[in-house]
């Protein structure tokens, strides 16, 4: 198991990799002490058997640069191939400012193929690659060094088993002639706005019980504060003060360091210094707040007419094409897609690109009455008007 602790050893993998087809990559990280993640370990691999073909890259060696593998991730002639990239493209776009492309991520291709919602890597090992994963690393701290031969062969089989995975899933798109929804579903991952966190709409991931707009500009007033500070500090946003403690301190509205004293949920180090500082103006900026900038709430389904009946048509005509398709169904059309639907809208994703032909056009037909749906055994047939 070959770990590269080097540029120049990087470097030659790199210009190997750049005459492949494409690149199985993953990465290990830590986040539970910051508010970005800490690259660990880089996971390579090739088409090959070889025992060079697949190697570990140290991003803690001192010395090595990561050039030669952020210069593969711009090289448009190798495939770069993930499994829930999500994380990993986080971590190169926010510490380089790269996003690898093009971009295939097996979890995103196996939901198009008919593996399910969200499958994971370990499934489709056991059900493409016919393999079983040792999973007795997968806690550990991939900060320590040195490494064990254990945790190297953990680390490593994320990018061997890959390669088998993505030929299949590849071969399988060709043959179905969906290799463009997975181009499609992948847009979002390729859009460096996926990877930037904005304090002032970071309220907006809050529950909250209340919709009162004043109540909204002191959550988004409080979030907003709590989202800067961790990551100026590079502390996870909890360590400020958590969702619970957030919304405890947007009713209490304090006023002084009395007020925070007295507060249930607030961390000790919350309740003095900068932070409760911060806390406090956060407050009294969200009591300021002129009533035409308040927050409101977006209670799609309440502000919504929806259609009960056809609602629940919608729902029977989309578990019909998702047993039709094979494509899982939350990837088609989630629920509140469905109740807009069924309101009239029709600006949504179940309604556009490869969406349309599996569901989004039978669901117009249904809408517009020129279809109906019947029982046919154990499946429903679509029926023309």
């Amino acid at each position: 198991m070959k770990t590269i602790t080097s540029t120049e050893d990087l470097a030659e993998f790199c210009t190997r990799a750049a005459s492949a087809p494409y690149v199985t990559v993953d990465t290990e990280f830590l986040r539970e002490r910051t508010y970005y993640s800490k690259l660990c370990l880089v996971q390579l691999a090739i088409p090959g058997s070889a025992e060079e073909d697949a190697v570990l890259v140290d991003p803690l060696e001192s010395g090595l640069s990561l050039e030669p593998l952020l210069e593969l991730f711009r090289n448009t002639n190798v495939i770069k191939v993930f499994h829930a990239a999500r994380q990993d493209l986080e971590i190169f776009y926010i510490d380089h400012g790269v996003i690898p492309e093009p971009l295939f991520d097996t979890q995103v291709a196996a939901m198009v193929c008919g593996f399910g919602e969200q499958v994971g890597y370990e499934t489709l090992v056991k059900r493409i690659a016919k393999q079983q994963l040792d999973k007795s690393s997968r806690f550990t701290d991939w900060s320590r060094r040195p490494l064990t031969d254990a945790q190297k062969k953990y680390a490593l089989a994320d990018v061997t088993h890959l390669r088998v995975i993505y030929e299949f899933l590849a071969d399988k798109l060709a043959e179905t002639g969906r290799a463009r929804w997975v181009t499609e579903e992948l847009a979002v991952l390729t859009d460096p706005e996926t990877y930037i966190t904005r304090p002032d709409e970071a309220w907006q991931k809050i529950r909250t019980r209340s919709s009162s707009p004043r109540f909204l500009a002191l959550v988004r007033a409080l979030a907003a504060f709590r989202e800067d500070y961790a990551q100026s500090r590079n502390i996870p946003r909890t360590r400020v003060y958590k969702d619970d403690a957030l919304v405890e301190l947007a009713s209490t509205k304090p006023a002084t360091l009395d007020d925070l004293g007295r507060s249930r949920l607030l961390l000790r180090e919350a309740r003095k210094g900068p932070i409760a500082e911060g806390i406090l103006a956060a407050v009294q900026a969200g009591l300021d707040c002129p009533k035409e900038q308040l927050p409101q709430a977006e209670d799609e389904r309440d502000q919504l007419q929806v259609n009960p009946a056809l609602a629940d048509l919608l729902r029977v005509l989309l578990k019909a094409k998702t047993e039709s398709s094979g494509v899982a169904s939350r990837l088609i059309a989630p629920a509140a897609e469905l109740d807009a639907i069924a309101a009239g809208q029709r600006d949504v994703k179940a309604l556009q690109g490869w969406r349309h032909e599996v569901f989004g056009a039978d669901a117009l037909r249904l809408c517009e009455g020129r279809i109906a749906l019947a029982a046919k055994g154990k499946t429903v047939a679509v029926i023309e008007i």
